[in-house]
C-alpha cells in the first residue's frame, strides 16, 4: 500500500525540506523511492531522518507539485531533530535502515522511530482525491498526451464540483492554472493574463 504524504526532512546545516511523496508501507516503516535528483533524497542520506507527515490538506501537496510558495508552519519533531508540519493530522519519525542506489529511483528503506497523532481525521472527501489524482498528473504533464489529461481533469472535476470546500477549490484552481499555463509554455504562446 501506499500512503500520499508529505515528508519533511533538513540538511546538515538544518534547513529544512517539504515534499509530496507516495510512502509505501513496509513491515516496520516505509520504502521511500525519490526520483533523482532530489533534496529528500541527499537530506536522507546525509541525516538518516526523516518524518512523513499525514495530512488532509491537498493545497499542501498541490503546492509542493507546482512549486508555489505558501506558508507552512513546521516545528522540531518529538524525538529526533528534524522538522514536523504542525498542521498534520498525525506524523511517523523515521530513521534511514538503508539505501539502495538506482541510477533514476532509489530505494530508502525506512524504519518508524515514532508515531504521534495530533488532529482529528474528519472523514473522506471525494474533492481532496480529486486534487490529489490532478496534482499526480500535473507532475506527468510532459509524458501524457492532451486527450488524456483532459478525459481526467473532466472526470475529476465532477467530484470537486460536488463536494470541494474552499481549500479543495482553490488547490483545483492551481491544478487547472497549471495544465493551461504548461499547454502555453509548450505551445510558445505568453502566459496567460492574470485578473
Amino acid at each position: 500500500m501506499i500512503r500520499e504524504t508529505i515528508v519533511t526532512t533538513r540538511s546538515r546545516a538544518g534547513e529544512r525540506h517539504i515534499a509530496p511523496m507516495g510512502a509505501t508501507v513496509i513491515e516496520g516503516g516505509y520504502l521511500l523511492q525519490p526520483f533523482k535528483p532530489s533534496r529528500t533524497l541527499d537530506n536522507l542520506a546525509d541525516t538518516q531522518i526523516g518524518v512523513i507527515n499525514f495530512t488532509d490538506d491537498v493545497r499542501l501537496i498541490a503546492a509542493c507539485v507546482l512549486g508555489k510558495r505558501i506558508p507552512v508552519e513546521t516545528q522540531k519533531a518529538s524525538y529526533i531533530d528534524c522538522p514536523r508540519l504542525v498542521g498534520a493530522l498525525s506524523h511517523d519519525e523515521i530513521t534511514v535502515d538503508r539505501i539502495e542506489d538506482h541510477p533514476q529511483r532509489p530505494r530508502i528503506f525506512c524504519k518508524t522511530y515514532h508515531s504521534e497523532g495530533h488532529h482529528r481525521f474528519l472523514g473522506m472527501n471525494r474533492a481532496k482525491a480529486a486534487v490529489l489524482e490532478a496534482a499526480v498528473l500535473i507532475s506527468r504533464l510532459h509524458i501524457l498526451p492532451d486527450d488524456k489529461v483532459d478525459a481526467e481533469m473532466a472526470y475529476l472535476a465532477i467530484a470537486v464540483e460536488k463536494t470541494a470546500g474552499p481549500e479543495e477549490q482553490e488547490a483545483w484552481e492551481w491544478m487547472l492554472e497549471a495544465v493551461s499555463s504548461h499547454r502555453r509554455t509548450r505551445d510558445g504562446l505568453p502566459p496567460a493574463a492574470t485578473p
